[in-house]
């Protein structure tokens, strides 16, 4: 295997917390201008690529949504060489056709949080925006459609997350809005990964794992934390197999368009970076430095 190969993260939610099929795995502690990542990083070789697995809740699920340290999770990635991310992330269905074991992977993302500045790497005297049109990488997210198809799963392409703050699951009310506003899943998580990964130059595509109907179904009893723990099981085993056959199939190359995000988004001029600033942003920007 090769150091120089672009390694692989895979970012694990509810129920997915530990990955089978590591070869020499190792526990890497990192430690970020950000403050520490949810948990140690799990290091290890599949199909001859470095792969880092994170639980973004951390092990044991000790972290609530938005407890979580979102710029650590990818600043401690991204400085490890990471340039490819898996995210598999459990979510309430905004729609009938959209049921519980059914694999969402999204294109889209309505951000309802009231965290911003998690959700970016940039400030203290640099300023960057990122195109965002598309968050998702169009190439990882076929390779997940793909192999979750010949594995015999129902997998939907495509599809808008809207991201709630949580921890609290949604209001009737609120439920029914996210659904005449025509969004698929529900979810507390995601959305700062994917802003993130953008900014870090990380392409990234999201397995988002249906778990309940949210509350909008009244047939259905409302969706409760014990509700979803058969499902999390089987999503998660669905989960491992998937991922196993697409880490084969990522590129040895670091060379897709979400790898150079940065190129046109950069708008502080270089000379009035502040040292500090553009050192803890170094696995971000070096390549202007």
């Amino acid at each position: 295997m090769s150091e120089t190969l672009p390694a692989i993260g895979i970012i694990g939610g509810s129920g997915l917390y530990q990955m089978e099929g590591l070869e020499n795995a190792r526990e890497v502690v990192v430690s970020t201008p950000f403050g520490s990542p949810s948990d140690a990083l799990i290091a290890g070789e599949m199909s001859g690529r470095t792969v880092y697995f994170l639980p973004r809740h951390g092990r044991g699920h000790r972290i609530l949504p938005q407890e979580i340290p979102h710029r650590a999770n990818l600043w401690a990635l991204r400085s490890l060489g990471v340039r490819f991310i898996l995210c598999v992330t459990a979510v309430g269905s905004l729609q009938a056709q959209y049921e519980p074991r059914h694999i969402v992977l999204p294109s889209q993302f309505f951000d309802r949080t009231t965290h911003r500045t998690e959700h970016t790497f940039f400030g203290k005297g640099i300023v960057a925006h990122v195109a965002f049109a598309e968050p998702i990488s169009h190439h990882l997210q076929s390779l997940l459609f793909e192999e979750a198809n010949a594995l015999g799963h129902t997998v939907h392409r495509g599809g808008t997350y809207v991201n709630m703050d949580g921890p609290a699951f949604s209001t009737r009310a609120e439920s029914e809005t996210h659904r005449k506003l025509g969004f698929d899943v529900v979810g507390m998580t995601n959305l700062a990964e994917v802003k993130l990964a953008r900014e870090a130059e990380i392409a990234l595509a999201t397995m988002a794992m249906i778990t309940d109907f949210d509350c909008w179904k009244v047939e259905e009893e409302p969706v409760t934390a014990e509700a979803v723990i058969s499902h999390l099981v089987s999503n998660a085993a669905t989960a491992k197999s998937i991922l196993a056959r697409v880490i084969p199939r990522i590129p040895t190359v670091a060379d897709w368009p979400e790898h150079r995000s940065l190129d046109s988004a950069l708008v502080t001029d270089k000379k009035l970076w502040p040292q500090e600033t553009a050192e803890n942003l170094r696995p971000l920007i070096g390549r202007f430095l």
